[in-house]
């Protein structure tokens, strides 16, 4: 299946959905189109059964996503005026299915933000990763911090965005920002390889996994992500539910003994 974006490009390979930052000549940065682009894909990656695995790269062999161009947007302080990023980080936490980062160049600012929202990583030796907020007069205070927190712990985190370094695939790798790194020409080739391992287990269980993980971020949200999400549709089909769904449209007390063990 593949549809049509402005800024994403989307297409599906088996079990495995690849969406394409397709912006090049800019770095592949995110705009309002494309924050957008990438949650409306993400919708509707998850209404479908067909993939079980999605990866995330940039088009191009140097850029992954190096920011997001603040432009273009309504002179508000405000909704209307503030970058979309969280509707596309929360679509990611949301989406049952693991997402991979496939890192193919530079990964700075929101750009570095964007792979670490992703379930995993995986980047070419030649890759870039780093902060530059508080170089260039911005920040990311929220998903920005606390993720990267989660990865590399919370002294390297702060001096990751105090001192803004250049940090290659490998340090990624050995810090713990990334998972993988792969040769740069092999970078598609080993990505495929990683998605069709994990397209392998179940992806119930995955989504479970993944639902328990963001609990821990997600407050009622995450919870709910578990709770309602994966266990109320198992409970709806047990004879419980149907016993008391019966019995309430019945007008009539419900007979325990129809519960079932």
């Amino acid at each position: 299946m593949a549809a049509e974006f402005k800024e994403i490009l989307y297409s599906e390979d088996g079990p495995v959905g690849t969406i394409t930052l397709n912006r090049p000549d800019d770095g592949n940065m995110f705009t309002e189109t494309m924050c957008h682009e990438i949650r409306d894909c993400i919708e509707m990656i998850r209404r479908e059964t067909r993939t079980r695995v999605v990866v995330l790269t940039g088009a191009g062999d140097r850029f992954f996503c190096i920011g997001g161009r603040k432009d273009g947007m309504e002179k508000t302080k405000l909704y209307a005026g503030v970058l979309p990023t969280l509707e596309m980080y929360e679509a990611i936490d949301r989406l049952q299915k693991p997402v991979i980062a496939s890192v193919n160049g530079f990964a700075v600012g929101g750009g570095n933000v964007l792979q670490m929202v992703c379930d995993v990583t995986i980047a070419k030796e030649s890759a870039v990763f780093r902060q530059v907020g508080p170089m260039m007069g911005s920040f990311d205070a929220g998903y920005g911090t606390w993720y990267l927190e989660d990865l590399v712990g919370k002294k390297r985190a702060k001096e990751i965005w105090f001192a803004n370094p250049k940090i290659s695939a490998v340090e990624a790798r050995d810090m713990g920002l990334i998972n993988r790194v792969a040769p740069d020409d092999q970078l598609a080739e080993k990505t495929r390889e990683f998605a069709l391992e994990i397209a392998d287990r179940g992806a119930f269980a995955l989504a479970s996994i993944k639902g328990a993980f963001n609990a821990r971020h997600g407050g009622v949200s995450g919870l709910s992500r578990v709770t309602h999400d994966l266990l109320l549709s198992q409970y709806l089909g047990t004879d419980e539910a149907n016993e008391l769904g019966a019995s309430f449209a019945e007008r009539r007390k419900p007979d325990p003994e129809k519960f079932g063990h």
